[in-house]
């Protein structure tokens, strides 16, 4: 029952840390400071040099020599394409709307948990992702852009293709965090991400104005370092050792929460009655999702 809880704070944190993401982002990209693809290499570099000296700290675990290659496929759906097509996508369109176009990824879990992870999609469930999925839905209206420099469709476009990279991750690494611990895994990933996001990145890695960086652009940079990153990665599998990976998909419908809350904060945003009822709408389904499915 407390491995269960720890679970889901632990999803409650990711959300939290992919929330704050897309403004700090956003705000890293657009003001010039770091391309979207000079700014993937930084997130994966830096993430994997943490990951690595992390896991000096834990028993040497042996990887099975068929492993390895599942590592790299999920390092090019859960690193390399997703990560590339998130932030693209970030710097084209608002955090808000990109935030609710990823709330699509439940649904896709859901059909892929299905088909390869034959977990069964109980009535609780499916009443949870349709009632998040309305308040979502909600959110989607307000996802206009006063940026001249934006591209909302195509923006929105790369975001729900990262979306579907990012659900397929997720069913990959199930069983992997069943068999391995979360470091071992992760530390390869990120490993064969980095050198699959490098040759993108790289020519605008040396573009990049390092004296002109204000102090919030830097601390927005160590943010989607280790919290949007390190953090996020290191949680999710965690949650995904005790929970079924639907359940896991669903909470990213706490994103277009945080996400706009923490817009509001900014003053970048304004709250209203249709945006409370939405927040109410997504909070209910992911209460019913977490449920336990009781046993008749």
């Amino acid at each position: 029952m407390k491995s269960r809880g720890f679970a889901i704070f632990a999803l409650l944190m990711v959300q939290i840390l992919y929330g704050l993401n897309y403004t700090f982002a956003k705000a890293v990209m657009n003001d010039n400071f770091v391309p979207p693809f000079a700014l993937t290499v930084l997130r994966v570099g830096g993430a994997v040099i943490l990951f690595w000296i992390l896991s000096l700290f834990i028993p040497k675990e042996k990887v099975e020599r068929k492993d390895y290659f599942k590592f790299f496929v999920a390092a090019i759906f859960g690193v390399s394409t997703n990560m590339l097509f998130f932030l693209k996508g970030i710097e084209l369109t608002t955090p808000i709307h990109a935030a609710a176009i990823m709330t699509i990824i439940p649904v896709i879990i859901l059909i892929l948990s299905s088909i390869f992870l034959k977990e069964k999609i109980t009535n609780l469930k499916i009443s949870g992702v349709a009632l998040a999925f309305s308040g979502a839905l909600v959110l989607t209206l307000f996802g206009n852009s006063d940026r001249s420099g934006d591209h909302v469709i195509l923006g929105n476009t790369y975001i729900f293709l990262n979306a579907i990279f990012y659900s397929v991750y997720i069913i990959l690494i199930k069983k992997l965090t069943t068999k391995y611990h979360p470091l071992t895994f992760i530390k390869w990933l990120f490993l064969f991400g980095f050198f699959m996001v490098l040759p993108f990145g790289y020519s605008e890695l040396q573009d990049v104005q390092w004296h002109s960086f204000t102090p919030y652009v830097s601390y927005a940079l160590i943010f989607i370092v280790i919290g949007a990153t390190f953090g996020t990665y290191l949680l999710n599998p965690i949650a995904l050792n005790k929970l079924k990976a639907s359940t896991v998909g669903v909470f990213i419908y706490l994103q277009p929460v945080i996400a706009g809350l923490f817009a509001v904060l900014m003053g970048a945003d304004s709250i209203d009655t249709l945006k409370i009822i939405a927040m109410i709408l997504i909070f209910s389904g992911v209460y019913l999702v977490s449920l336990k499915s009781k046993k008749i």
